[in-house]
């Protein structure tokens, strides 16, 4: 079966610093895939390159049949790959509606309403507050937004970027239960780049460990926990 998402060989970085070097993965229709590994190891990195954020100099990046390598971030949002990225980003002088509204700007305008109505089922938080400045909001608010954002925008693949940084432990449970239920529920498939290794793994179906921007591991959480090595030395368990 061929892969949603499919990344091979991807080499890249910031001017003549390569921070990714040759890494390949795959996350495939109605899959989560936890993409692991420390501060530095590339993980944003190959977010940014897959989002069209940072070019590629090596490598490929195919999404549905497609070659998104190297293409404007727009045709990659247009293509339905959404990103929810590290630090959330949300506008934080516009209200909660205006940033969810922003999220089907580039894809999905005209189901804008049904949609919106769908984020406000799954957070009520956001509902009973569409006038909010969502400056305003608590960080567990405002990571709902966030994810609300990107929903908006009916993401076939949705990438998130460190979800639970910043959260109390209880809204990270409350965090990766929502991923979890979107998976189940929609069908939803998930890149999920994160430091909560013990509740990526309980979610995923498949893990990807990158090291110094080059891949480590790749297979199921229970081939992952079951080397002592590789838990110690790269997931500190």
């Amino acid at each position: 079966m061929s892969a949603l998402l499919d990344v091979k060989d991807l080499r890249g970085g910031y001017g003549r610093v390569e921070v990714l070097h040759g890494v390949s993965l795959q996350v495939h229709a109605g899959e989560i895939v936890a993409l692991l590994g420390s501060n530095g190891a590339g993980k944003t990195t190959l977010n940014a390159i897959v989002c069209g954020l940072v070019p590629a100099s090596g490598g490929r990046v195919t999404f549905d049949g497609a070659d998104l390598t190297n293409r404007h971030y727009r045709d990659i949002v247009q293509a339905g790959l959404i990103q929810v990225p590290e630090g959330r980003r949300i506008f934080p002088n516009l209200s909660v509606r205006e940033n969810l509204e922003l999220g089907a700007f580039a894809r999905a305008r005209e189901r804008r309403a049904s949609n919106m109505e769908r984020v406000f089922t799954i957070f009520p938080r956001l509902a009973e507050r569409p006038l909010q400045k969502a400056g305003t909001m608590s960080g567990g608010e405002q990571q709902m937004l966030a994810i609300g954002r990107g929903l908006m925008a009916e993401p076939r693949l949705l990438i998130l970027d460190e979800p639970s940084l910043g959260l109390s432990p209880l809204l990270v449970e409350t965090l990766f239960a929502l991923i979890q239920r979107l998976h189940a529920d929609d069908g939803l498939s998930v890149l999920l780049v994160e430091q909560n290794v013990g509740q990526s793994l309980a979610i995923a179906q498949r893990a990807v460990v990158l090291e110094n921007g080059s891949p480590r591991f790749a297979g199921t959480p229970a081939e992952l926990l079951a080397s002592s090595e590789l838990k110690r030395a790269y997931l500190g368990l």
